[in-house]
């Protein structure tokens, strides 16, 4: 049987993509990224769910750690090909996963490689001269089939692994085509949301000081994604902002619990215990004695 390897996000159109190829006479896997600073559709029990569901193996390729997170880190300080309204390095992202699909499929006899992209439907990554900066960086083909009619055809489409007449044109940010595919299918699927913390405007100072700074490691990732930030004397603080934040906070050997009225704070250094205190008074409930910090949050 022929084996397709599709990049799969968990969205409705990288699910479209598992089925349209599965119609085709594929063996389908699915290569999951979970990604540090998010950008899956959904949570990985309901990305499993649908893999389950389709008879579809599902990879999980975890950038949280070892050396991917690493080369992860490197790429985010390091863009080759600029960045986003926020510290996204789209086209590096994409190249950074399109690469270890490749590898993927290499090692796992694929015949094609395939992804849910849209031409159109993201500005950074979607459009035609992106697809081509990122295609030319890879040097190998990629299947697009919601878009592959709009786009130049694949060797998979003209030696007739593909066939290029039941592949699709769609273009552009509208879900309506995909939508009413979904209903066909009987597809259930998550709402468009959340989306990278990278692209995020409010943030990119915050998460560029802590990279400069070499403060992301695998352990304070999810620092990074809540709170209140400050740096004072050397040291990293977090403050929760509520009940929930303040629990991830208490997760973590250096920390001053919290207390009613009162959030939890995190600080990376075992000397900022007496600015963790000072913190923790000034962001209590109620309390009006925090503008000399606000000046300083990162």
């Amino acid at each position: 049987m022929k084996k397709a390897l599709v990049s799969y996000s968990g969205g409705l159109d990288s699910r479209l993509v598992v089925r349209m190829l599965q119609d085709q006479g594929f063996e389908v896997t699915a290569l999951y990224f979970a990604l540090p600073f998010g950008c899956g559709c959904c949570d990985l029990g309901c990305n499993f769910s649908f893999t389950q569901r389709e008879s579809v193996k599902m990879v999980i390729m975890d950038v949280n750690k070892g050396e991917l997170f690493k080369d992860y880190l490197e790429l985010i300080k390091n863009p080759k090909f600029g960045i986003g309204a926020g510290i996204n390095p789209c086209k590096d992202c994409k190249v950074f996963m399109f690469k270890r699909v490749k590898a993927y499929a290499d090692e796992h006899g694929m015949d094609v490689i395939a992804t849910g992209e849209v031409l159109g439907q993201r500005p950074m990554s979607q459009v035609s001269s992106a697809m081509k900066v990122i295609d030319d960086a890879l040097g190998f083909e990629i299947l697009r089939p919601l878009s592959a009619k709009a786009l130049p055809e694949t060797s998979y489409e003209k030696e007739g692994l593909v066939d290029r007449s039941k592949l699709l044109d769609i273009v552009g940010r509208g879900r309506r085509t995909q939508m009413k595919m979904a209903e066909e299918y009987d597809i259930k699927y998550p709402s468009p949301g959340g989306g990278c913390f990278l692209c995020e405007k409010m943030t990119a100072k915050r998460l560029c000081f802590l990279l400069e700074h070499n403060l992301i490691t695998e352990e304070s990732l999810p620092l990074t994604m809540l709170g209140r930030h400050f740096y004072i004397d050397d040291t990293w603080y977090v403050v929760g902002r509520d009940a929930d934040e303040s629990a991830a906070v208490t997760q973590y050997a250096t920390h001053l619990p919290g207390a009613p009225g009162k959030p939890a704070v995190y600080f990376s250094k075992e000397s900022g215990e007496a600015n963790a205190v000072e913190l923790q008074n000034a962001y209590a409930t109620g309390s009006k004695n925090r503008a000399g910090f606000e000046a300083i949050k990162l």
